[in-house]
Order: structure tokens, then sequence, then C-alpha cells
């Protein structure tokens, strides 16, 4: 776990270090910066990294459940740590981001494979998260996922 949150850490350096200095954000730049973040926050859920975790996404984030609930920050990487190890989410299917000035919009499909009373079960979902670029840096500040139950 410690050498996710070392990456999430290098990664945000990074991403400040070589952020414009002017109020505009180069499209392409903050493109490559916002999909470096969606990968390695994968990566920070795989393997249950609150650290890194906690460095990505900013602490008023507002998530959206499945069922249409909404989750905090604190809530959620207390869901993330309480969790036994029964789901694994694999990379994205597919991503792509637009950004809009200093915000970014990173849209996708993600797999989901989940362990229940030892049933393995596959899910995919389409989620949507929603980047601010914020004291030298990306930081999540909303994101929603939401189950694909036809077949596209």
């Amino acid at each position: 776990m410690k050498l996710t949150y070392v990456a999430i850490l290098t990664t945000i350096f990074t991403c400040a270090l070589v952020a414009p200095l002017s109020a505009q954000v180069d499209e392409t730049l903050a493109r490559s910066q916002v999909l470096g973040l969606e990968k390695a926050w994968n990566q920070a859920y795989k393997a249950g990294d609150i650290k890194a975790l906690s460095a990505i996404l900013d602490n008023s984030l507002v998530l959206v459940e499945d069922d249409g609930s909404l989750k905090t920050k604190s809530e959620f990487l207390s869901t993330v740590k309480a969790a036994t190890g029964n789901e694994e989410q694999v990379a994205p299917e597919s991503l792509t981001v637009r950004v809009f000035g200093n915000t970014a919009i990173a849209i996708g499909v993600i797999a989901v494979k989940e362990t229940k009373a030892g049933k393995t079960t596959s899910r995919r979902e389409r989620f949507i998260d929603t980047w601010l670029y914020k004291n030298g840096s990306w930081i999540c500040i909303a994101t929603d996922a939401t189950p694909i139950t036809h077949g596209s």
C-alpha cells in the first residue's frame, strides 16, 4: 500500500510542477493529468490504500451511490477501509476526459468483480468523475457510478 501512496503523491507533485502558472489550463496537459489520476485512483481502490485515495479526493467530495444516496469522502474511505476484500475493481474498459477551463469531466466504463458467499459475479458500471484544478493540482470533487443494465 505504501508504494501506491508514493505513486499518488508523485503524480500529484508532478502535476503541480508541470501545471500552467496562469489561470488558464492547457487542455492536453490537463487531460493527461486527469487520466493519470483516474488510473492512480483505480490502483489505490484495488489496494485499499486510504492515504492515496484521500490525496486524490477533495474533502468536500460528493459520491452518488447506485441507489441514489450520497456519501461524503470520509464515509467512502470508511467503506473502503472496512471492505473484506470481496470486491475487485479492474481497469476501466473505456475512459475519456473533457476539459472545461479549470474543470475536467472523466467518463468511462469499468468492470467490477465481486465475491459474496463464495460466488463471483461481474458487473459493468458507467462512471462520471468531476475534477477541479485547485491549488496547483487536480482533485476529484464529485463521482457517480451507475450499473449498466442493458447490452451497451
